[in-house]
């Protein structure tokens, strides 16, 4: 009684992540062989460690280029990470780092897009962002570092984004002395566009809100906001740490173009409610679609 069968993933859903951390991994390929590299930019984290050693690598030991670098790198991170992270995940990462080494070896032999620094920084950035990012958002990573900050700040007092801000440090720093001073600033922009274009890939465009309104006429707001809006609302029972009074506080969740509406809704029933709007990362649940009215 009371336990629950978990599903099992199906086979058109697994074909269908695979399929997108494979677009991801190109378009990552693409950022790093057709922009990053022919500029001598570099990403941060498991791919900026590969990119300044494969520079400085003799053309000699031609087998240990970037493809191979990014893979024998990333592995022991991910093989570290198995309890901690889960097998689905293990593998879908080994996939999708294996995909870019296979992608940028092929693209190893095309003209860059551009060697203009500048483009290259955006165009690069924006583009590694979107693969990194179809990556994440279908249950796979391309870099280890978080998965060795994930291991090692259970041990050292230090959270995982301080962890992985230390390296980036370090290897922008390595940049610097490896390209130059300059190239090594280039790299910071284009690991600043890529972190906001993940951002972005792995949580939509389709950004909502989460919005509380304190307000004496609970019924009458909640009512317009389901009219006007189309949007339910959850009762919440509050107290006000002032009056000691018990209030009632509705919850909605909203677009972010429904915003300007919903705020014109409750004050024309309430001028002195007390609105509170917050972003929201997912929302999942109940059927939830844009009803701009």
């Amino acid at each position: 009684m009371g336990n629950k069968q978990h599903k099992k993933e199906s086979l058109g859903h697994i074909l269908y992540r695979l399929v997108m951390i494979m677009i991801g991994a190109a378009c990552a390929a693409v950022a790093i062989e057709l922009f990053l590299i022919p500029n001598k930019i570099i990403d941060g984290g498991i791919i900026g460690i590969s990119l300044i050693l494969d520079f400085i690598v003799p053309q000699s030991v031609w087998w240990l280029n970037f493809s191979t670098l990014v893979i024998l790198l990333n592995l022991p991170f991910m093989y570290s990470g198995y309890k901690q992270i889960g097998k689905t995940f293990m593998f879908s990462s080994i996939f999708a780092v294996i995909c870019l080494a296979v992608i940028e070896g092929v693209l190893h032999h095309f003209q860059p897009f551009t060697t203009n620094p500048i483009l290259a920084t955006v165009f690069g950035g924006l583009t590694l962002g979107v693969g990194v990012g179809l990556v994440i958002r279908h249950g796979g990573s391309l870099d280890g570092t978080e998965i060795l900050g994930i291991l090692l700040t259970k041990k050292l007092p230090f959270s995982v984004g301080e962890f992985v801000m230390f390296m980036n440090i370090f290897i922008f720093a390595w940049a610097a002395f490896v390209f130059g001073l300059e190239q090594a600033m280039y790299s910071v922009m284009t690991y600043y566009i890529a972190f906001k274009t993940i951002d972005t890939v792995i949580q939509g465009l389709d950004e909502t809100k989460a919005v509380i309104i304190v307000s004496d006429y609970y019924e009458d707001v909640s009512n317009a906001i389901l009219d006007r809006l189309g949007r339910g609302t959850t009762k919440l029972v509050g107290k006000g740490g002032y009056t000691d009074k018990e209030k009632e506080v509705i919850y909605a969740v909203i677009t972010r173009l429904e915003v300007t509406k919903l705020k014109s809704i409750v004050h024309e029933i309430d001028p002195k409610a007390f609105i509170t709007i917050m972003n929201t990362q997912e929302t999942k649940g109940a059927k939830f679609k844009s009803a701009i009215h």
